[in-house]
């Protein structure tokens, strides 16, 4: 549907993080060094992964979806705030905000999907090991895999479609650095009851679903770690699923904060969407990098490999 023929408004004003040229400057400096370690991180990670067959295994196959998920999310708002932190005028299309809103539900639902299915594969590692190989196999993980990419895509979709009929009339300042369809709906003239039920099932979704998900997976780990008898064991246990749990922590806190603060554009919800949205993809391949010595090993033995082909 043709959005401009029913609407009075056809841009967006973002107000940003800051309205001071000076911080504006700062933070230009500040995002841009992040959206280039996440793109060097998650590349790196994609690259070890594909290049090293110890690797080779469901773990880190959902690691290398989950690597692919962090640069789109992060390419999805960064390199817009990027231009707008060095632009007077921060204008976005109704089109673009909305292409921006899909993008960023894809690839949110998609990372809270993966997560969850990291959260049972650890689940069947730790409790059932013996039966592992058996029960993650190729086809099992291919369908988890490519099932959390079909439900990111279905939920924005859904979204999108009912946000195309809505009618914006007069409002078009976003209190935000970027297109969320929380900052959206109060901009419409229109009827949203729709839109708020179909939020509303996305977040019961792909919030606390898929937290619901994880948080049962870890209650069976936790508890199968404990009734582990010797220290060493427990250790060992654990530090297979750490990894995982800090990257959990962080990204469900964050955004389960950011979406159930009212919509204000307050100075705490442009933290938790920051946090969500730039920093966490920044931070993932660090936290299965520094805390998993498979990956360690992994990164160098492909350097050691990339030597001696420079070398020959």
């Amino acid at each position: 549907m043709d959005l401009g023929n029913h609407s009075t408004v056809t841009e967006f004003i973002l107000l940003g993080l800051s309205a001071n040229p000076h911080i504006q400057a700062l933070l230009f400096v500040l995002f841009l060094g992040i959206y280039l370690l996440t793109l060097m991180g998650n590349l790196t990670m994609l690259l070890v992964i594909r290049a090293d067959s110890h690797l080779h295994t469901p773990m880190y196959f959902f690691l290398s979806h989950l690597s692919f998920v962090d640069i789109c999310l992060s390419s999805v708002t960064v390199p817009k705030l990027l231009k707008d932190l060095l632009s007077q005028k921060k204008m976005i299309s109704v089109e673009g905000c909305l292409a921006q809103v899909f993008f960023v539900f894809v690839a949110a639902g998609t990372e809270a999907c993966l997560l969850s299915m990291m959260a049972y594969d650890r689940y069947v590692a730790i409790c059932h090991p013996l039966l592992y190989g058996q029960t993650m196999n190729k086809q099992l993980y291919m369908q988890l895999v490519w099932g959390s990419w079909g439900l990111g895509f279905l939920d924005a979709l859904i979204n999108i479609f009912l946000a195309m009929n809505m009618i914006f009339c007069e409002a078009k300042i976003i209190p935000h650095y970027s297109c969320e369809m929380p900052s959206l709906l109060p901009l419409s003239c229109s009827d949203i009851s729709r839109n708020l039920i179909a939020l509303l099932c996305s977040t019961l979704l792909h919030g606390l679903g898929t937290f619901l998900l994880v948080f049962l997976s870890y209650v069976r780990i936790i508890a199968t770690i404990l009734s582990i008898s010797s220290t060493s064991g427990r250790s060992k246990a654990f530090s297979t699923c750490s990894s995982h749990l800090t990257a959990v922590t962080l990204y469900f806190g964050s955004g389960l904060l950011r979406h159930l603060m009212p919509n204000s554009g307050s100075p705490m919800q442009l933290i938790f969407s920051v946090q969500y949205t730039v920093v966490i993809p920044m931070l993932n391949p660090l936290i299965y990098s520094l805390k998993n010595k498979e990956v360690k090993a992994a990164l160098q033995r492909t350097l050691e490999k990339y030597l001696q082909h420079i070398r020959c």
